[in-house]
């Protein structure tokens, strides 16, 4: 069954497709709806679901989901950051270096900062975009361009044409494919353990609303507060062995992550025992790919810029991406265009927050000695929320239409 939607050619609206209903996705969509661009979101899973854990959202992705209506939702379940980027020596939770967030974050940047859970945020895009625009159990199986179109294929034999497609599909996406080849992932030698923990299992320093990041030989481990300071999110990293299933719904054990931080400051001890069954992925190692558009395909997300989690700055890439996209089909008449001044926008900002991530895995690590004791001493120096005014004061749609006026 083939269904034509296209509309650049027929002299109707600009019809995009945009393939997985993840944070990108979703974000997608709700931006180009805004924009008054027909558009459906098309996602493998039967429903949107509880999938993942702890999220940080930046001043830099909080003002565009204020512009989507519907932050009420998001605020009435997120936790203000008091405190960010909490160091602490492993050892004994000494305090190496922060970031007073709370009041200074909005002072310079017009936004707070806050943590929330995945589904959380995701329900919050949701809202802003009306439910006949999404559609649930559609699994991308294959893109074909035309001359003038673009056609999707899904696994249940439909075949849908539209004049953009976007691959939101996440890190192992069917769509970039048709956009370039990248270099196969190497192996981090990490892997990552999330959990949640309730409130009430947990020990009172972990319910602070600060993000901690515990810094040690070959391992960190990073807490903060989520669903309204019901639940206490883990992530934690270490050495990976021989373990490589990069998978979100591979699981882990207490005994074992508890093994990975075994002589740490007893309090981490404390917080990991009421862990439940932590979920546990391998951190393959992706390079920024050199381009992000072939035509009227494009991608956004995990699916163009895969990062380590490091700096925290995955989900709000995907929002920053959605709003640029938004910005530039809805002033260009030509796809392949809009889709190359996109491109140009983007792909510098989130390569440079790919390679940062990516750097930091090994200064996080360091063994105890000279290397160390330098990088905690840089830690502690001068206002490390001003320095990081260049990710948290940017505005991509600002950036977007700035670039448009220059094309």
């Amino acid at each position: 069954m083939s269904i034509s939607v296209s509309g650049q050619g027929s002299g109707t609206a600009l019809r995009v497709v945009v393939v997985g209903g993840g944070i990108g996705g979703l974000a997608a969509g709700a931006f180009l709806h805004r924009a008054g661009i027909d558009v459906t979101v098309y996602e493998q899973a039967p429903q949107l679901g509880q999938v993942g854990a702890g999220l940080v959202v930046s001043p830099n992705a909080v003002r565009l989901l204020r512009r989507l209506g519907h932050l009420d939702r998001f605020l009435d379940a997120a936790v203000e950051l008091e405190v960010a980027w909490e160091f602490r020596r492993w050892q004994d939770g000494e305090v190496i270096s922060a970031e007073q967030m709370r009041g200074r974050c909005e002072q310079l940047y017009g936004e707070s900062s806050y943590v929330c859970h995945r589904a959380d945020l995701l329900e919050a895009i949701r809202a802003a975009v009306p439910p006949e625009l999404i559609r649930l159990g559609m699994k991308c199986t294959g893109i074909e361009e035309l001359t003038d179109a673009v056609r999707v294929r899904f696994d249940d034999g439909t075949a849908i044409e539209a004049d953009v497609v976007v691959g939101a599909d996440g890190v192992h996406s069917t769509v970039r494919g048709s956009v370039t080849t990248p270099a196969p992932a190497t192996y981090s030698g990490m892997c990552a353990y999330r959990a949640l923990v309730p409130a009430e299992n947990a020990p009172e320093f972990s319910r602070r609303p600060v993000q901690t990041l515990w810094i040690g030989p070959d391992h960190h481990l990073v807490h903060y507060p989520v669903s309204g300071g019901r639940n206490i999110n883990i992530v934690a990293f270490g050495p990976a062995g021989d373990f490589t299933d990069e998978s979100w719904s591979s699981q882990g054990t207490v005994a074992e992550l508890l093994a990975e931080f075994d002589g740490w400051d007893p309090r981490l001890r404390e917080l990991i025992e009421h862990a439940g069954t932590p979920g546990r992925w391998a951190l393959l190692d992706r390079a920024p790919l050199p381009r992000w558009s072939n035509g009227r395909i494009t991608l956004l997300g995990d699916a163009a810029h895969p990062m380590f989690p490091f700096f925290a700055q995955g989900a709000v890439q995907a929002i920053e991406d959605a709003a640029a996209l938004a910005q530039c089909l809805a002033a260009e008449s030509d796809p392949a265009r809009s889709l190359a001044v996109y491109e140009r926008i983007r792909i510098p900002r989130a390569g440079r927050l790919q390679q940062l991530s990516h750097d930091r895995k090994d200064i996080n690590h360091l063994p105890d000695g000279p290397e160390q004791r330098q990088r905690d001493a840089e830690l502690g120096k001068g206002d490390a929320l001003v320095r990081s005014g260049w990710i948290y004061q940017y505005d991509a749609e600002t950036a977007a239409k700035e670039a448009l006026t220059r094309c």
